[in-house]
């Protein structure tokens, strides 16, 4: 069974920056792309960013290009999400995922991930 935990959120003004961190269990966390997703209040769960097994390839929605960097540590079984410059509508719960099927390519399709995080709030205030 594979838990991804995620850890590093909080509260920051705008203009601020949070690291995020996801520590996965299991000893083949190098072979899957990974992905992070945010979920506001009364809104549906958005794509953020996603970075291949070998952390060759990398894919951010529009919202947070230049912003974020995804990040993956395969020594460490880490995937981190870098967040500088943020605004207020970068508010959410954000999880972290698991594509499904090694060696995958980079995606921000939800239903291509098979196993997620319980999430860490990020509030960010004006």
């Amino acid at each position: 069974q594979v838990q991804l935990v995620e850890s590093g959120g909080g509260l920051v003004q705008a203009g601020g920056s949070l690291r995020l961190s996801c520590a996965a269990s299991g000893r083949t966390f190098s072979s899957y792309s990974m992905g992070w997703f945010r979920q506001a209040p009364g809104k549906e769960r958005e794509f953020v960013a996603a970075i291949s097994w070998n952390g060759g390839n990398t894919l951010y929605t529009d919202s947070v290009k230049g912003r974020f960097t995804i990040s993956k540590d395969n020594a460490k079984n880490t995937v981190n999400l870098q967040m500088n410059s943020l605004k207020p509508e970068d508010t959410a719960v954000y999880y972290c995922a698991r594509k499904r099927g090694l060696w995958g390519y980079v995606t921000g399709r939800a239903n291509e991930y098979d196993y997620w995080g319980q999430g860490t709030q990020v509030t960010v205030s004006s």
